[in-house]
């Protein structure tokens, strides 16, 4: 837990270390959310909700996977993912959908829980794949769907998507994707932002590998800006609504193949006191640690979730 303790706390100064590839055409871009696989939706929807979270209604890709989301109050949320029809992901997988493809990589290489994609957002997701194609590091052909979604009322709409893929060459576990929502449904989502531990934001995405600084290219271009502290030992990122930090782990990968792993997300909330209480009664084993509560990961939660208490 040393390097997820690090991260949490987080680190001041540094200097920049690299110089990011066509920072001129990319502004520094926002979380939308985050893909986290799971076994089934049922298992992350009761550890989840013991967590403290609303989780909204599960929701249906047209191409075999579901979902039950967590939406926070800034617009992000985490999307816990299953395959649900396995017969559709294996065509789509076959008709070169990188999202499901992805899914079953990561599965198939890492472990059937845990976090795979941070997902970006954008206005116009045919000129991000363009660019990463000039920077070498599309991961597949865009993909256009749309899904139906539920609000906590039960009132229904279509949402529908724009993905853009990218991921660094030697990557079999962590991905990225660019989401263009290019029909927003006309729903309440307010009641599902209400939690009950008191979430209102993912403050931090906490990745380990065995060499930081190896990745301070590709985030930085992928990002929108530069590294604002970078070292052998850590690189930070700071986007408009969140933070990114790949923390130093040993591993055995050789010089240029090292690999990024999410390890942690921390969370903004408002009181240590009722989230302990909440958790103890959940029977939810965990960590305090200052100000910072940190549980660790367990079926339907693939990383570490840590939530720490801020004004």
């Amino acid at each position: 837990m040393s390097n997820v303790q690090q991260g949490v706390a987080g680190l001041n100064g540094g200097a920049n270390c690299c110089t990011p590839r066509h920072m001129e055409t990319v502004t520094q871009r926002s979380l939308d959310h985050l893909v986290l696989p799971t076994r089934d939706l049922k298992t992350a929807r009761s550890r989840l909700e013991k967590l403290g979270f609303m989780v909204a209604p599960d929701g249906h890709h047209p191409f075999g996977t579901s979902n039950c989301c967590v939406y926070f109050k800034d617009g992000t949320f985490l999307e816990p993912l299953a395959v649900t029809d396995q017969a559709k992901a294996e065509e789509s997988i076959r008709s070169a959908n990188v999202f499901v493809a992805r899914d079953r990589q990561f599965r198939d290489s890492v472990r059937e829980d845990g976090l795979s994609a941070v997902v970006l957002r954008t206005d116009d997701a045919q000129r991000d794949h363009r660019q990463f194609e000039v920077d070498g590091v599309s991961a597949g052909p865009v993909l256009d769907f749309s899904r139906s979604f539920i609000d906590a009322n039960g009132k229904s709409d279509v949402a529908s998507f724009r993905l853009a893929f990218a991921a660094e060459e030697s990557s079999d576990e962590t991905f990225f994707f660019t989401c263009q929502r290019v029909g927003v449904p006309a729903v309440d989502r307010s009641a599902l932002q209400r939690h009950p531990n008191g979430v209102t934001r993912v403050d931090r995405i906490i990745f380990s590998s065995s060499a930081p600084e190896e990745h301070a290219p590709f985030l930085s271009s992928l990002l929108g800006t530069e590294p604002s502290l970078a070292d052998e030992n850590a690189v930070f990122f700071t986007l408009s609504n969140a933070e990114l930090a790949v923390l130093s782990e040993e591993g055995d990968e050789a010089p240029g193949e090292a690999r990024l792993s999410a390890r942690a997300l921390k969370f903004h909330h408002p009181d240590t006191g009722t989230l302990v209480d909440l958790l103890t009664e959940a029977e939810i084993p965990h960590d305090l640690i200052d100000e910072r509560v940190i549980v660790p990961p367990a079926p339907g939660q693939g990383v570490f979730f840590i939530f720490e208490s801020q004004p």
